[in-house]
């Protein structure tokens, strides 16, 4: 695993994990590396400075703090998804447009795309945003 500090071309800063560099590479390069803050898929590596390891094992064994203020609006954003909608799974763009053309009944619903799938939804003028967590069965 390999930590990165991003930054996307609005100024927003977050950071994220990648299993690779080269796995990094290819998620950006396929547009699934998107802001936590704004949804740009113009993001680049910031400048990160070395982890360094902790001085004693007393501090290294010290328990980490709680959710940060954004994991915690971020966690509770997931819980209302999940909650309030329907999750289609990789039908997501099918459904999306079955319900823009009016073949399926409207709901809010969400799901996984390809980025050729969803940027054809927003060239057809069919409203959708990236949302910034997988479903629990892929992030396992």
């Amino acid at each position: 695993m390999i930590h990165y500090s991003l930054k996307c071309d609005k100024g927003h800063s977050f950071d994220s994990w990648f299993a690779s560099a080269s796995a990094y590479d290819s998620l950006r390069a396929a547009g699934h590396v998107a802001c936590s803050h704004c949804g740009s898929t113009a993001v680049e590596k910031a400048l990160m400075a070395p982890a360094v390891a902790a001085a004693s094992p007393e501090v290294a064994k010290a328990p980490l703090s709680g959710k940060t203020e954004i994991e915690e609006k971020l966690s509770a954003m997931r819980r209302h998804i999940e909650e309030t909608t329907d999750y289609v799974g990789m039908n997501f763009a099918a459904e999306a447009r079955a319900i823009h053309d009016g073949t399926a009944p409207e709901r809010a619903i969400w799901g996984e795309a390809r980025a050729d799938e969803a940027k054809s939804l927003i060239e057809d003028g069919i409203p959708v945003a990236p949302l910034p967590f997988v479903p629990k069965s892929r992030a396992n």
